[in-house]
């Protein structure tokens, strides 16, 4: 196959940051795709209906404003805090400003320290969008002091997933950015009412290609690429066709002095490669006759959305990743994931 067309897709996990990183990375995502579900961890974080409606009009404004440039909608989430309002919550949710929340265990990942401390903490909030069908969006790690980095997904879905799941058997939830075989598994097991994500990132590298020749930054993230074990539980699940697994990139943009500081900012920004990246794994693995419903059918089923009208086509036809992007007019740059490398697919113009 040369060529394939595929309803537009979206992504539901994004990092869009703010100011001039906002501007330099959104085009990427709005060329390509219909909708995304925008992540809330900025400084300060997304933590009130009045937040998510000034951040999407900053979205908005940032849009590419061209003759025929393509449609793009950002769907906003709630930072849960140990002290999220219900009532504003609800409010927010029933007007659109809000699509869904997002829980970050304090400090598990960038820009979470305000995240959530104690699970029980939230359990008033959980009970109010079970009600009203608020969707539960998850950053599945534990990130305790004695919990070895490649364990992480798995204790908090022993820790805090199994009994959420138990708890609030109404509550629809997604487990973003899957990492692991056993997380491939929990979902299957609990679909309808939990979905799964999964990004390019996890689907072609693994713990080997970040640290077995030398470390290699740009492919730092959490939850951390893990074995090729589970990688290919990723792409069996992924490629399945099965509702519950849907394209979820987490692209998540840090300049270069960040990535290549002494501590070094996790998230690998793939928004540049996302849908060419995902077309690549399915035509190695046999199954582009199943990359719409990865890509464009099953995330708007899980949220109740429609799915996108329009449609993109990607052609077989090499081209090469740029080495960098630039961000506020030259003063800074970002490294995009599989920079230099060449890419068997592209979308048309």
């Amino acid at each position: 196959m040369t060529r394939l067309t595929i309803r537009k897709p979206d992504d539901w996990h994004l990092h869009l940051r703010d100011g001039a990183m906002l501007a330099a990375v959104l085009p990427f995502t709005a060329r390509h795709f219909g909708r995304a579900i925008i992540m809330p961890n900025l400084v300060p974080p997304v933590l009130t209906t009045a937040d998510a409606e000034a951040y999407r009009a900053r979205i908005t404004a940032a849009l590419p404003l061209a003759e025929g440039a393509p449609a793009f909608t950002p769907l906003m989430t709630c930072y849960l805090t140990d002290a999220t309002d219900p009532d504003d919550l609800e409010r927010g949710f029933r007007s659109g400003a809000f699509t869904a929340v997002k829980l970050y265990p304090a400090h598990a990942t960038t820009n979470s320290a305000a995240g959530v401390s104690d699970i029980d903490a939230v359990f008033a909030v959980l009970e109010r969008m079970e009600e009203i069908g608020m969707p539960l969006l998850m950053h599945g790690e534990d990130d305790g002091h004695e919990v070895d980095v490649f364990d992480r997904e798995r204790v908090f879905i022993d820790r805090t997933l199994v009994p959420l799941l138990q708890r609030f058997p109404g509550l629809r939830m997604v487990l973003e950015h899957l990492s692991t075989a056993e997380a491939v598994e929990v979902v299957r097991n609990a679909a309808p009412q939990l979905a799964g994500t999964i990004t390019p990132q996890h689907l072609i590298e693994t713990r080997t290609d970040l640290l077995g020749a030398g470390l290699r930054p740009d492919l730092y993230c959490m939850p951390v690429v893990k074995t090729a074990r589970d990688r290919a539980a990723l792409r069996e699940a992924a490629t399945s066709g099965e509702p519950c697994f849907f394209l979820g990139t987490d692209s998540a943009p840090h300049e270069v002095r960040r990535k290549y500081a002494h501590v070094c900012s996790a998230g690998v920004f793939n928004a540049p490669v996302a849908i060419e990246s995902y077309a690549q794994v399915f035509e190695e693995d046999g199954a582009l006759d199943r990359l719409e419903a990865f890509a464009s059918l099953n995330g708007p089923a899980h949220y109740g959305l429609p799915p996108n009208e329009d449609t993109i086509t990607l052609e077989h036809v090499p081209w090469t990743v740029p080495e960098r992007v630039t961000v506020g007019g030259g003063e800074g740059s970002i490294t995009p994931y599989r920079a230099g490398e060449s890419i068997p697919w592209r979308v048309m113009a």
